[in-house]
């Protein structure tokens, strides 16, 4: 990414441990980068558990409603026991549609996810790339079955 159009910008000491810099706010904090598919949500959330782990399930569970609750402008899919998709574990999905919702989600689900790890990826248009190279994880790291992306088969 090539920056255009740069200037110095003012500094202002904080501290004296780090400096602000006043200027125009990012439009970052209301768009996606132009690489999303705009015909789709911004990001997935994949919480998983362990559906043979009683406490894990069950905090699942209670997890899914307080999410269905306390996020209802997002999209919130049905817990899953079972492996779907590229997914190796029980999960639930979220949906965020911009980046206030995908930065309040980010933030409440680091300190809310109790056992469950959690699978996040944004939506480019490359399935294979969104969860691989562009995805993160909260948590442990689960292998993928990237082959049920209908993708030629990669190795993680």
């Amino acid at each position: 990414m090539k920056p255009q159009n740069l200037f110095l910008l003012p500094s202002i000491q904080t501290g004296g441990l780090c400096t602000t810099h006043p200027g125009p706010r990012s439009v970052a904090y209301d768009e996606f980068p132009k690489q999303f598919d705009s015909s789709k949500n911004g990001f997935d959330f994949h919480i998983y558990y362990m559906p043979s782990v009683p406490a894990q399930a069950q905090y699942a569970k209670e997890m899914h409603e307080r999410v269905r609750r306390e996020f209802p402008e997002l999209r919130i899919y049905r817990l899953w026991d079972k492996p779907v998709g590229p997914h190796t574990t029980a999960m639930f999905e979220v949906n965020t549609f911009n980046p206030h919702q995908t930065g309040a989600f980010f933030s409440w689900i680091v300190v809310h996810r109790g056992p469950c790890d959690v699978f996040v990826h944004p939506n480019t248009g490359n399935a294979l790339r969104d969860h691989t190279e562009l995805a993160t994880w909260i948590g442990r790291r689960w292998p993928l079955h990237l082959d049920a992306l209908g993708l030629a088969k990669h190795k993680q």
